[in-house]
């Protein structure tokens, strides 16, 4: 029986030295590989090409969203399972990016050992408490900003969305009751999030997801 090939894609070593004594007891997984920040594990998933990518979300100089992607659009076979310490919003941008599972640090790892073993057959996989929070969000209506960007906060996802009509810093300020140094802030953090340059990019992006 052939190994699922893992690579670990994280930048806290405690992690993953408790990660490989959990792995390494199972013959059937592979660690062929460990990353620490984001540029690096896409240059060996591009290299080595491994079943598996055990990828966490908050890394330095890529983070693992923009990795996931990256690593999906040049290798679609490579399955991509996300880790990350906290239930937040990057779930759904995670799945966006192309993901196959979304689990919390603080999985029994047992779970860890069925959700990498799932991925790597080709299954989307997530643990129980990610699950609830799944089917509380499609149990209630969201707006389209809220499905497409969820990584922004609900304040940042109203000013994004007057962004995308074509409002002014100030208009935006004046419509909101805001300081216009305050919007010039939420902007500058909202480009940051979306990875945008200017108003432009982020009036298309908006586009991009069907916002008008």
């Amino acid at each position: 029986m052939s190994k699922i090939r893992l690579l670990i894609a994280d930048d806290h070593p405690v992690f993953r030295f408790g990660l490989k004594a959990l792995l390494e007891q199972e013959a059937d997984i592979e660690i062929i590989a460990e990353a620490e920040h984001g540029k690096e594990v896409v240059e060996l998933a591009n290299d080595l090409k491994p079943d598996v990518v055990l990828m966490d979300i908050t890394m330095p100089r890529l983070n693992g969203i923009e990795a996931t992607k990256q690593i999906v659009e040049q290798h679609p076979e490579i399955g991509v399972l996300m880790i990350t310490m906290v239930d937040d919003t990057s779930l759904f941008a995670a799945l966006r990016a192309g993901a196959r599972g979304y689990l919390l640090k603080g999985a029994h790892g047992d779970v860890t050992l069925r959700a990498i073993r799932a991925v790597a057959n080709g299954e989307i996989i997530f643990d129980e408490a990610i699950a609830d929070r799944i089917l509380t969000y499609f149990g209630k209506s969201a707006s389209p900003i809220e499905e497409w960007f969820p990584e922004l906060t609900p304040r940042e996802q109203e000013i994004f969305g007057l962004i995308a009509q074509g409002l002014t810093n100030d208009a935006i300020a004046e419509r909101l009751s805001l300081q216009p140094k305050t919007v010039r802030n939420q902007v500058s953090t909202i480009f940051n999030k979306l990875e945008v340059a200017n108003r432009g990019e982020a009036i298309q992006k908006a586009r991009d997801a069907g916002l008008d």
